[in-house]
């Protein structure tokens, strides 16, 4: 924060309230919480289950009836760490890095690139994995397994944003500086900050608690697949023409796949870009993720080496997220989040214009689902 608004932000007064405001709040990632009392919709307060949280969290142990417990812990923390970092203990050696959950942004999911993922979607990738990286499918863990990892995924992911959320608002909106502000703006739940309770007359500090949580469960529950039009089925000539022209659109300049991806999708463009994730530290906030000497604090405290990302090759490729034609198409409408790769406008007003119309889109879908296939 301090490098990101060129002034020095003391972060002590915040962090002394906001620590042990989100501890309270959604307990510890071992013992968690979910703070039904502070959401505004039933939706928001069943979009996970306490119950199957405890199931994910803890220690692992197992019972006669070969029923798990610590479920995260088993199957997910040597990857992605206690806290959903990403920064677990064989993180470093992985390219992917392991997802980061605390910043709320998911790559591969149905929804626009602003949104967060269905949960379907995050089930998706438990069942499929992410072929091409480390991520593996858990298909062989009982749904009811799968259901309680995909809570606490969401949980942590909640946690962690609302956590940021919070310090952000702490420090530009609720004048902590060097010391706390006075007691009206303070965030903090009673004075002894032990109880998750909603007071019947809230402070302008637990309003905006209220409003943060608000604003990063519901962005959750809201989440809806972004719709997609029906796939036309073509074949022989039909299907050739179709691929001939999205040949056009992916070299063309509208789409410019080529411009990443190279001709014929063949990669071999280093972008010497980043993904959000290593931006959020670095080229965001003026670091350039080669200073060795800036980004050294943030190493220290835990961050990731720098690592460029490289378009896809997409010619006899790998699709991480899949490539199924409704996928391909959403990957054109969406984009990819958290990535340099954008979005494309699909609408016939703005065909040939500023984007394509989604005949065009499925041109290119086939233009693409042949170059996977037959490189």
């Amino acid at each position: 924060m301090s490098l990101e608004i060129s002034r020095d932000v003391p972060t002590e007064a915040a962090l002394q309230d906001v620590s042990p405001l989100i501890e309270t709040l959604f307990g510890t990632p071992q013992s968690p919480r979910w703070p039904v009392e502070w959401m505004a919709t039933d939706e928001q307060r069943s979009l996970v289950s306490l119950d199957r949280l405890k199931i994910a969290a803890g220690g692992v142990t197992s019972d006669q009836e070969n029923a798990h417990t610590g479920l995260y812990q088993e199957h997910c923390v040597i990857c992605h760490g206690i806290s959903g970092s990403g920064a677990g203990p064989a993180s470093r050696y992985q390219v992917p890095y392991p997802r980061d959950f605390r910043a709320g942004v998911f790559k591969w999911k149905s929804t626009s690139r602003s949104e967060k993922p269905t949960r379907d979607d995050l089930m998706q990738l438990l069942v499929k994995g992410i072929p091409g990286t480390p991520m593996p499918s858990f298909s062989i863990l009982p749904p009811s397994e799968r259901e309680a990892i995909v809570d606490y995924v969401i949980y942590l992911s909640v946690r962690g944003e609302v956590e940021r959320e919070l310090l952000a608002f702490a420090i530009d909106m609720l004048d902590y500086d060097t010391t706390p502000p006075e007691e009206d703006l303070r965030l903090r739940l009673v004075s002894t900050a032990d109880s998750a309770e909603v007071p019947s007359e809230m402070t302008e500090g637990q309003e905006a608690i209220a409003e943060v949580i608000d604003d990063v469960v519901g962005r959750w529950t809201s989440a809806e697949p972004t719709p997609v039009p029906p796939y036309p089925e073509l074949e022989g000539d039909e299907l050739a023409a179709s691929i001939e022209r999205g040949k056009e659109i992916f070299h063309g300049q509208i789409a410019n796949c080529a411009g990443c991806h190279g001709q014929g999708g063949a990669g071999g463009l280093p972008s010497l870009d980043y993904d959000d994730w290593t931006k959020d530290f670095t080229t965001r906030i003026g670091i350039s993720p080669d200073d060795k000497d800036a980004v050294k604090p943030f190493r220290k405290a835990g961050a990731l080496p720098p690592r460029q990302i490289d378009p896809r090759v997409l010619a006899g490729g790998i699709m991480h997220g899949g490539g199924d034609p409704e996928t391909l198409y959403r990957r054109i409408q969406n984009g990819i989040a958290g990535t340099p790769m954008p979005s494309v406008e699909i609408s016939e007003d703005s065909a040939g214009k500023t984007g394509l119309s989604p005949d065009q889109a499925w041109d290119l879908v086939n233009y693409l689902s042949e170059m996977i296939a037959n490189p």
